[in-house]
């Protein structure tokens, strides 16, 4: 098919849930991708910090192949090398000692406040269930995670949300200790914000919220499901603090393209998940975390976070040097290569200018530009972006 076919069916028979692109993308190989026309596009979105390896990358899609062959699904009544593999990789390299698999970050973080409810609950009585999160937060679209998601945007339509979440201003530690009462249970934050406009808070945030935690009993939730698996330069986003969470959650980069997502927790939190308190039919199936495995082992060996901090850096000195020529440029917000160009023209007429020169962006917000390129990215494919935004900005 043509993209005016692939338009033509999918607007007369998809859910018209999305304000798509006049784009139909058919193939990808690394930071390059294809329509159905058979352009070529730069990829700076990365199916939202997805493809972290950039597209089909060769171990990934071995991997997805070889697994394919051998074993796509069994039920979790049963043990699966391949899911029991990756909750030891991921442990080794985390602070977590048990890991629940599911399929998407809503999942991750519907699965988060599970637990930490239930481990308040078990330790201080029923009462004990609110959760504090922040301002311009975005935890997901299930009933649970737009309650916890600190956008009316994002709940409007849906109300009444569940009970038990209370908000505040992001990046502002006094702010959560002032809400803390005998009712709360846990803070739930992102590290980096993403959907929220790629706000990055102060270097002490993650530390002192992990104080007020400790002070009060409370178990610290980090949604890492945007900024983690390598997107700040390490391979989590807490890392750059040196704080430990009591629960993190992950998907988007993890299967490298391939859906899964994960909630890591510690002993002490797991504790109070046995057989039959949370459940997923599919999640930490044979085949995506076969896909998990294979990502993992290429952000070992191939010098991956080395890349993003390099040109992370690149990216953002070539990006500060624009703003000096364009004043439509209002800030920068940047970690690794996970960054938001602020702006006060419609963001929406860049990205499409951007498209029709063959780059490919997203936004994060109503003023925001994302930038969340594979971390493979070179430093030509900075230049041709830097370049294409000198055209197209007044």
């Amino acid at each position: 098919m043509d993209s005016g076919e692939i338009y033509s069916l999918s607007d007369s028979h998809v859910m018209q849930t999305y304000r798509r692109y006049p784009l139909a993308l058919v193939r990808g190989r690394g930071m390059k991708v294809w329509d159905a026309d058979g352009r070529e596009y730069l990829d700076f979105l990365a199916g939202i910090a997805v493809c972290n390896l950039g597209h089909c990358h060769p171990l990934v899609t071995h991997a997805i192949a070889e697994q394919a062959k051998t074993l796509m699904h069994v039920s979790n009544l049963y043990y699966i090398e391949p899911q029991a593999q990756l909750a030891a990789m991921l442990t080794e390299k985390s602070f977590a000692e048990r890991v629940f698999f599911c399929n998407s970050g809503a999942e991750a973080n519907e699965a988060a406040i599970k637990l930490v409810r239930r481990y308040a609950r078990e330790l201080r009585g029923i009462e004990a269930a609110e959760i504090i999160t922040m301002h311009h937060s975005f935890h997901g679209r299930t009933m649970a995670t737009l309650s916890a998601t600190g956008q009316e945007k994002i709940q409007t339509g849906y109300q009444p949300l569940l009970a038990g979440f209370r908000y505040v201003p992001f990046g502002d530690p006094g702010e959560v200790a002032k809400a803390v009462n005998e009712k709360t249970c846990a803070v739930m934050v992102e590290p980096i914000q993403g959907e929220g406009g790629i706000n990055v808070p102060g270097p002490d945030y993650l530390r002192e919220l992990r104080c007020i935690c400790d002070d009060h009993n409370l178990l610290l939730i980090l949604d890492e499901v945007q900024c983690g698996m390598g997107r700040t330069g390490r391979l989590f986003a807490h890392q750059h603090a040196g704080i430990v969470p009591d629960v993190m959650t992950l998907a988007k980069a993890l299967g490298a393209g391939f859906p899964i997502g994960a909630m890591l927790a510690s002993n002490d939190a797991a504790k109070v998940f046995g057989p039959g308190s949370h459940a997923t039919t599919f999640g930490g199936n044979p085949l995506a975390c076969s896909a998990a495995i294979a990502a993992l082992n290429a952000i070992d060996t191939e010098d991956v976070l080395g890349n993003c901090n390099k040109m992370g850096t690149y990216l953002r000195q070539r990006l500060d040097n624009l703003k000096d020529k364009h004043k439509c440029i209002c800030d920068i917000r940047s970690s690794g290569l996970m960054v938001g160009v602020e702006l006060d023209v419609a963001v929406a007429e860049v990205i499409q200018w951007s498209q029709e020169k063959a780059i490919l962006m997203g936004p994060a917000g109503e003023k925001t530009l994302r930038l969340t390129p594979p971390l493979i990215v070179a430093q030509a494919d900075i230049d041709r972006l830097i370049e294409v935004l000198d055209e197209v900005l007044p």
